[in-house]
């Protein structure tokens, strides 16, 4: 049986060794340290462990975060090349298809105007990707209105395209007056009145002609005014007003006398007036205007069916001297 050992202390004052007696209340005291340093030890490593060393399924979940914002940088290159194919074509669909069939291209602001508030992305927030992901999406949600905007565009280019042969005829595009029997007195501009005797906005064309000439149809359409001082047309004498469709109207003002009534469907080169010189007129003329989608535009850019290139551009000369208009 071995021995049990035994501890001795030193005592200076007795100069001589005495026996340590060790207490239950000693070993308890030693036994509750070490365990106390056992478990600040072990926590330690357990922190350390935590934070520096990653489990299998931590490095597993980093590998698929880190292949997310790959894919997250992917995604936004690929959109960003979308978005430059969508602007290519809503550039040739502004300055080529609408313009081919005369209609204004479309506001810069309805194909970018903003989505949602300021909580649509309210639940992507509080993440470590919260601005990447919140840029992706706000991307994405551009780029579909957009895609929204432009597909209707091109619904309405297909509507136009198929009923091409109607807006053809009925657009204004030959002169109200045979051009063998008129002459251009004053164009679309600031002119002198020479009534009113004040220099004010002419929204039409002067065409000099013999009294009782007759006044021709410039594009199909229906009549809406044909009699002497209506409503909204003071000033203008006898006049015929056709609305065409396709966002054209046109006027024939100062006539001494109409061959049509309100509500008929007229065709081009049908015979709806003649020359007269009614109303604030100081002279036999006829008085025209186009209007296009609700705005007055110089008459003479729809002539080209009716005259050769020289002719045309004799028009447009004349139209543009800066004189006295008739009406």
């Amino acid at each position: 049986m071995a021995k049990r050992k035994h501890f001795y202390r030193f005592n200076p004052h007795t100069l001589s060794y005495e026996k340590v007696i060790i207490t239950v209340r000693d070993r308890m005291k030693r036994v509750s340290s070490t365990l106390l340093l056992g478990i600040v030890l072990g926590v330690a490593f357990m922190m350390i462990g935590f934070h520096v060393i990653d489990s299998p399924k931590e490095r597993s979940l980093k590998r698929e975060i880190r292949q997310y914002k790959r894919q997250l940088r992917s995604l936004n290159t690929r959109m960003e090349r979308a978005s430059e194919v969508l602007t290519d074509i809503e550039s040739r669909d502004d300055k080529v298809y609408r313009a081919i069939f005369e209609v204004p291209p479309i506001d810069g602001a309805v194909r970018h105007s903003g989505i949602g508030g300021v909580e649509r992305y309210g639940d992507l927030e509080g993440y470590e990707c919260s601005r990447e992901i919140i840029n992706t999406s706000k991307k994405l949600d551009e780029l579909t209105k957009r895609l929204y905007v432009q597909s209707h565009s091109l619904d309405e280019v297909y509507a136009m395209a198929v009923t091409k042969n109607q807006r053809l005829t009925s657009m204004p595009a030959i002169m109200p007056l045979p051009k063998s029997r008129c002459r251009v007195a004053s164009g679309f501009g600031y002119r002198y009145h020479p009534i009113l005797h004040t220099r004010r906005m002419h929204t039409g064309i002067d065409l000099t002609a013999a009294k009782g000439e007759p006044v021709y149809a410039t594009g199909d359409g229906v009549v809406k005014v044909a009699s002497r001082n209506a409503e909204g047309f003071s000033g203008y004498g006898v006049a015929v007003f056709i609305d065409h469709g396709y966002g054209f109207q046109t006027l024939y003002a100062h006539l001494s006398g109409v061959a049509v009534r309100p509500g008929q469907t007229v065709k081009r080169g049908e015979k709806i007036g003649y020359v007269g010189n009614t109303g604030l007129s100081s002279g036999s003329h006829l008085h025209y205007e186009v209007f296009q989608n609700g705005n007055r535009v110089d008459p003479v850019y729809f002539f080209f069916n009716d005259l050769t290139p020289e002719e045309y551009e004799e028009v447009i000369e004349l139209a543009n001297q800066e004189n006295q208009c008739l009406s």
